[in-house]
């Protein structure tokens, strides 16, 4: 279908933010409509901790690392030891460690973040949708922002019917036609609330829609059709092991490489599974194993089995390789990636 703007009335950004302005969602790192932004660290790390994470997910570590980092300059301090034992459970660990980065390349430049997409560009780990977001609605720059919200709104209103991911040049170009020169950061919050509270990926409000008597898909009768999506490629599944070595009410915890998967994280000790194959198998230190079952995972790329085994008997000697003794009644504060918290619950006979 043409997905030209011939026929989208040019009154479509205004109802957009007639709309945000009665309709925003109140959120911690969000101003009111119309009024300037808060603090651009706070639209930075919201905006990071956003990425493929629903906002409900958000709320609690947000609070969590303003209040522990309240600036830039705060968070460029910090450990990465901290900064990944508080990210612990959000996920997509590299965004923590871009987070740090981003942070103290900003510090060294006197702590003030640069006003222009371009120049926010140039950070470290901010992609192409980040500085468009912190630009437009940190610094009221025109910039086109673009997340999974903004797509679902915008292919259903010009019905494109070109399948993700490959239609994303165009839904961006089609944004691009829509975007105002004023209160763009808003208009950004606006189809991003309009995605996530009316226009549904399921049941669509379209009665409560601002623009639904300019949307095309709804004119069509079909507005869930869209976005059209390619056939998704079945996950490869891997299987690997961790191990739980025990010694005076303190377990074995190792810290994983700085790069790749759950990098810069704690962990138990496991046998080198990835995303690319399967673990060895091999136990760290010898003994007797028993096994204590199993826990899934799924990652963005493949889904992994994880078998966990507890050594049993004493390990008078500390097992090879970098790690700590890490006490039983603090392992709450390791910070241990989910999967390795699921194996940890399994390992002390907690509900997973």
């Amino acid at each position: 279908m043409d997905a030209s703007r011939d026929t989208i009335p040019s009154n479509v950004p205004g109802k957009v933010l007639d709309w945000y302005d009665a309709h925003a969602r109140t959120l911690p790192w969000r101003a009111a409509p119309g009024t300037p932004a808060p603090d651009p660290y706070r639209v930075w790390l919201s905006e990071v901790m956003l990425q493929q994470t629903t906002v409900t997910a958000v709320k609690d570590y947000f609070a969590k690392f303003t209040s522990r980092w309240p600036g830039v300059c705060d968070l460029a301090a910090a450990s990465d030891e901290d900064v990944m034992a508080a990210w612990a459970g959000l996920g997509y660990y590299a965004r923590a460690r871009n987070l740090l980065a981003c942070a103290r390349e900003v510090a060294a430049r006197g702590g003030i973040f640069p006003d222009t997409e371009e120049g926010l560009r140039a950070l470290p780990g901010l992609g192409a949708y980040t500085a468009a977001a912190v630009a437009a609605i940190a610094f009221g720059r025109r910039a086109v922002v673009v997340d999974a919200n903004v797509e679902r709104v915008v292919t259903r209103l010009f019905a494109l019917d070109a399948p993700l991911p490959g239609s994303r040049p165009a839904i961006r170009a089609l944004t691009d036609t829509i975007t105002p020169d004023r209160r763009a950061g808003d208009f950004a919050q606006a189809l991003m609330d309009m995605g996530a509270t009316v226009c549904t990926a399921r049941a669509p409000r379209c009665l409560l829609c601002p623009i639904a008597a300019d949307c095309r898909a709804r004119a069509m009768g079909a507005p869930e059709r869209f976005p059209v999506k390619a056939p998704k490629k079945a996950k490869p599944t891997r299987k690997g092991h961790a191990f739980w070595i025990e010694r005076d009410d303190k377990v074995w915890l190792v810290r994983r490489a700085g790069k790749g998967m759950l990098g810069g994280m704690r962990a138990l000790p496991d046998d080198g599974w990835s995303a690319r194959e399967d673990g060895h198998g091999e136990a760290p230190i010898p003994g007797h194993w028993e096994s204590a079952g199993r826990v899934g995972h799924v990652f963005t790329h493949f889904s992994l089995e994880l078998g966990l085994s507890v050594h049993l008997g004493a390990c008078p000697d500390d097992p090879p390789g970098e790690g700590e003794w890490w006490p039983l009644d603090r392992l709450d504060d390791a910070g241990l990636p989910t999967l390795f918290a699921k194996a940890a619950r399994l390992a002390l006979a907690e509900p997973a």
